[in-house]
């Protein structure tokens, strides 16, 4: 039991922890601001290129998640080029709404401000462990993905609706669940996979609400 406790790294202390936190959510503005250069300079691509991106950009994601433990240099580099090819994958859908709707896209920006904020600092604070909500929340991810494959051939009244809010409540919990790990992370070096993870709660809640938005009537 003790050669068992000693094996588990030591808490970082609450300067270390601030550490984690700011450079973290640095890499989490770096890499939304190379997502938006991304999505310039992909603006009037192709509905095809984008899926061609979307492939490269997780494959980017994959080989982050196996570089991370070797060198965390190669990790941040994976994942500012993971943000620049998820851009480029969102270009043509951000083109379409920016010539169509240029109101949906600031609002859902706001919006989605506002959920990260909110859920981020709720699962920060929370002394709850929710790691079980996490594990029921990706199996209601995986769920959802199922769903939305079987929309896209069985009309179901109102799936577009219900896909966007069933998610936006998946990526909340996963939002509140991302920001407690990065409370409790043991290794400063994680701040790469953490920053990965939280971009991509922003990212999903941002899409999400722009199809909220830009679908009203």
């Amino acid at each position: 039991m003790s050669s068992n406790t000693a094996a588990l790294p030591a808490p970082l202390t609450r300067d270390e922890t601030g550490t984690l936190f700011g450079q973290t959510m640095g890499l989490v503005a770096v890499t939304a601001g190379l997502f938006a250069l991304g999505a310039y300079l992909g603006r009037n691509m192709s509905y095809g290129w984008g899926w061609v991106f979307w492939i490269a950009g997780f494959a980017a994601l994959i080989a982050m998640n196996a570089v991370a433990q070797r060198s965390e240099r190669g990790a941040v580099t994976l994942l500012f080029g993971f943000g620049v090819l998820i851009g480029l994958a969102s270009a043509p859908t951000l083109s379409y709404y920016a010539s169509t709707n240029p109101q949906a896209l600031w609002q859902a920006g706001g919006a989605t401000a506002l959920v990260i904020a909110g859920f981020g600092a709720a699962g920060y604070a929370t002394r709850r462990d929710l790691s079980g909500m996490a594990r029921a929340l990706f199996w209601a991810l995986i769920a959802l993905i199922v769903f939305g494959i079987v929309a896209i051939f069985v009309r179901i009244p109102h799936s577009s609706l219900i896909y966007a809010v069933v998610g936006l409540v998946i990526f909340a919990g996963l939002t509140a669940y991302d920001f407690q790990r990065l409370r409790n992370a043991r290794d400063i070096r994680t701040a790469p996979l953490l920053a990965a993870s939280i971009f991509l709660d922003v990212l999903n809640v941002f899409l999400l609400l722009l199809s909220l938005f830009g679908n009203r009537d």
